[in-house]
């Protein structure tokens, strides 16, 4: 890795980075069963290069802003590139976000180059607001030879002849503006600067290094803070590979986990759920004698590594549960919304260690990070080197909110400095979840402060942490809520005060027949009195997410104040 203590900006440490590992591949684009290509860091930086010269001679400048909307592609990461080298601020723009909602944030930020996909940018140009969008430079990719760009450019026409300058920038300047639309509310741009980058991949690559030869499989967009830096700028500053894969379907990402070997791959908590249902129904399936000797393997591989990973040896005892994983794998990494202590569990017996943590846009990518030394499940970990977390106004069980200061702390709220002086205090970034701070430095979370529910008795009590014992539950997601809080203006004759409920979107073609209503009921009788739901709600929509696959509670609880009629709704356990 290169010394990050010497560059001053994300462009030169990128530069310094292609000119150390010329010859090492750091790109791999694959799509379904075929390679669209392969990138060294030599033939990477020439295409950057050529596209940064056409951007200048476009009169992009020190601190312009450029939108990025594109899924995962080599272009987003050599368009990227380019904005960095010609000292330009970054806005990495969710391209699953509506074209209304585009042009909102396009506007908000006062991006000056966007880089867009065809299919988006047809959608942009049909809105009414697009007569008023003040983008000067637009560059489509993939675009039909026929196609009315309505005055964009291609991205692949986008060269110029000669050397592009490259701009400085200096560690305290902007590098990205981040929206951050969280579970609910508006949408929010996160100034993070060069430092907050650089600081931030020195702490995490200081707890799982990349070098060259190391394969990170790239399936979360890149406009996600976790894979922007796992899957882009960590692996880059470390001569990494790359490999992004164009399609979700299952198939093909197993086939991309032996045909490159990876090494790592990020994951959000509901994809790693889904991979240990499909591991558990594979196992289920073995005669009942295979299926024993896998458990007593299981049981050794889990006894001897207890206290840290081992992954050789892991490997050796499990070796057909690896050898679908390509032989190489030496972890995940998950974030973004809670993950389940049992999930974590399960793979680390398998000899899959998952490094989960816990972060937020306004604190780029990760706030603290389960080293696995020892392996914590029931914990996000500890805080990432020169991070500090507190636990502000702490309740008599230690549980309040969670304080952080250091140097990945973004800078300001773009245009919103209310905002930014309510967030940020005294240099303490105020995040909003509730946590406490056990004896051995680990973080252990509750849910968000907004989402706080105070009983009659005086008792708070976090949805989140009761959903924590609904683990498991075989139904595809659930949620709690106050009942006061979905229905806050209707009559209370069926549901008073505080009282709970939980809301089941099942599996399609399930019933809630008598084993699901015994289930949820003896998990709901383990739970102290004051934390029980009372009563639950079927509700037949998948559940609204974030692009981290947090579910939107102030969204998915409008919409079923709306639709449902508290009265007939809401059934009692």
């Amino acid at each position: 890795m290169l010394d990050l203590n010497q560059d001053p900006s994300l462009g030169a440490a990128l530069r310094d980075a292609l000119a150390r590992w010329p010859d090492e591949i750091c790109l791999i684009e694959a799509d379904r069963d075929r390679e669209n290509c392969q990138m060294t860091y030599q033939q990477f930086s020439t295409a950057a290069l050529a596209l940064a010269c056409a951007i200048q001679q476009e009169s992009f400048s020190a601190g312009d802003r450029a939108a990025i909307i594109m899924s995962n592609q080599s272009k987003w990461l050599v368009s990227a590139y380019a904005v960095f080298y010609s000292g330009g601020v970054l806005v990495p723009l969710d391209f699953k976000l509506t074209a209304t909602e585009h042009l909102q944030l396009l506007a908000h930020c006062r991006a000056r180059l966007l880089i867009v996909e065809y299919h988006l940018w047809r959608a942009i140009t049909k809105m009414p607001a697009f007569k008023d969008m003040t983008v000067s430079t637009v560059l489509v990719t993939e675009a039909p030879a026929e196609a009315d760009l309505a005055g964009a450019c291609r991205w692949e026409e986008a060269k110029a002849a000669g050397e592009p300058a490259f701009v400085a920038r200096q560690r305290e300047d902007a590098a990205c503006i981040v929206y951050s639309s969280g579970t609910g509310g508006r949408p929010k741009g996160c100034v993070l600067t060069h430092r907050n980058y650089l600081e931030q991949c020195k702490a995490l690559m200081a707890l799982f290094p990349f070098w060259p030869g190391v394969r990170y499989l790239s399936i979360l967009p890149t406009n996600h803070a976790i894979d922007f830096m796992v899957g882009f700028i960590g692996p880059f500053l470390c001569g990494a590979t790359v490999v992004h894969l164009r399609t979700l379907r299952p198939e093909f990402i197993r086939e991309a986990f032996v045909k490159y070997r990876i090494t790592y791959m990020s994951l959000v908590p509901l994809v790693l759920k889904n991979l240990e249902t499909g591991l558990r129904a594979r196992f289920a399936e073995l005669p009942p004698r295979r299926k024993n000797m896998l458990d007593l393997l299981i049981a050794v591989n889990r006894l001897l590594t207890r206290k840290r990973p081992n992954v050789r040896l892991s490997r050796l005892l499990l070796n057909k549960v690896h050898a679908p994983f390509g032989g190489e794998l030496r972890g995940f990494f998950v974030g973004g919304a809670f993950t389940e202590p049992a999930t974590l569990q399960f793979f680390y017996d398998l000899g899959i260690p998952v490094a989960n943590g816990y972060g937020l846009t306004e604190a780029g990518t990760a706030v603290t990070l389960n080293d696995l030394h020892p392996f914590r499940p029931d914990t996000v970990g500890k805080p990432l080197p020169g991070t500090e977390v507190e636990i502000r106004n702490p309740d008599p069980e230690g549980i309040g909110e969670v304080a952080v200061r250091g140097p990945t702390v973004m800078s300001h709220y773009l245009g919103d400095p209310e905002l930014t002086a309510e967030t940020i205090v005294d240099g303490w970034l105020m995040t909003g979840d509730l946590g406490r701070i056990d004896s051995t430095g680990h973080l252990h979370l509750f849910g968000r402060k907004k989402n706080m529910i105070v009983t009659e008795g005086g008792k708070n009590i976090y949805p989140e942490d009761i959903e924590s014992a609904f683990e498991g539950l075989p139904v595809k997601e659930f949620c709690v809520f106050a009942a006061n809080y979905l229905w806050p203006q209707r009559s209370s004759r069926t549901i008073v005060a505080e009282q709970l409920v939980i809301v089941l979107r099942l599996n399609p073609g399930q019933n809630f027949d008598a084993a699901l209503r015994n289930d949820l009921a003896a998990r709901n009788r383990r739970l102290p009195d004051f934390k029980r739901v009372s009563s639950y709600v079927i509700w037949d929509h998948d559940f609204p997410r974030t692009a981290s696959m947090k579910v939107k509670r102030v969204i998915l609880a409008e919409e079923i104040g709306k639709k449902l009629e508290r009265a007939t709704a809401v059934m009692e356990l």
